[in-house]
């Protein structure tokens, strides 16, 4: 007996995984054989479908710095809570996850510490669940986990959060499309015109390979820096697992950063 593997979903899209590995790999050949160093994610990549008609196709509207923090919001550092960088103790119940510290520096390219540096962080669930509208994700929702925290570093420039590991999602960018897990970092420098944006994630995750958005990073030495690494010592006992990751903000090594649109 055949079994079909039509989809009928109206907003299924009709690219194959294999489609977009071969396009993946074609990208990969040009670049290899281009022998230049990029280590930013590319603004037009085919490949990753959903982004073709928002990345920007004319200069920028140059605005005025000072005009923008006339009607920025602003925060103070007295703002923070501490509690904050505990996502799993926002909502009067554990959630649902493997529990787990997140910790590192954010640092300039001379490796000197990036102060009271405000960080947010935002992900899904263990389920792979966002709490937004738009995510139909038919995964649970966990009451007891929201996905947002913040920090600001402290004098050597450390954040750290504790939460639980996200899950993979689909995300209909081609058909059977998963995000590998991954944590999303903000970082607002010392104007609200300096945030910058970026993604953290798992190493060994399988769907590294299959996954536009990383991918989009084409120099796999810049994609490397975008995974933590398992620290034991940053493991508690009979508590939480513990990952490493630290975020350079300039330099050869900076980490790679959404780009401003």
């Amino acid at each position: 007996m055949t079994t079909s593997t039509t989809d009928t979903a109206p907003d299924a899209a009709a690219a194959t995984q294999a489609s977009i590995d071969a396009e993946i790999a074609g990208i990969r050949e040009e670049y290899d054989a281009a022998g230049r160093e990029e280590t930013r994610p590319r603004l037009d990549y085919p490949p990753y479908r959903s982004s073709l008609l928002r990345h920007p196709t004319k200069d920028l509207h140059h605005a005025d710095p000072e005009g923008v923090e006339l009607v920025a919001p602003v925060f103070g550092h007295r703002d923070v809570g501490t509690t904050e960088a505990d996502l799993t103790i926002q909502h009067g119940g554990d959630p649902v996850g493997e529990r787990m510290v997140v910790t590192g520096r954010v640092l300039d390219a001379d490796g000197r510490p990036v102060r009271h540096q405000l960080v947010e962080v935002w992900q899904a669930n263990a389920a792979g669940r966002y709490i937004h509208q738009r995510d139909q994700h038919p995964a649970p929702v966990d009451p007891h986990f929201t996905g947002v925290g913040r920090c600001l570093t402290d004098a050597e420039g450390t954040y750290r959060f504790t939460t639980v590991k996200p899950g993979p999602y689909p995300w209909k960018n081609h058909r059977n499309a998963w995000r590998p897990a991954h944590i999303h970092f903000s970082l607002f420098g010392t104007e609200f015109t300096q945030r910058m944006i970026t993604q953290m994630y798992f190493p060994g995750d399988p769907l590294f390979a299959l996954d536009p958005i990383y991918q989009a990073i084409v120099d796999p030495r810049a994609r490397e820096r975008l995974v933590a690494a398992y620290d034991h010592d940053v493991t508690q006992h009979e508590w939480a697992t513990g990952y490493r990751w630290d975020i350079v903000l300039t330099g050869t090594h900076r980490t790679p950063m959404e780009a401003e649109q």
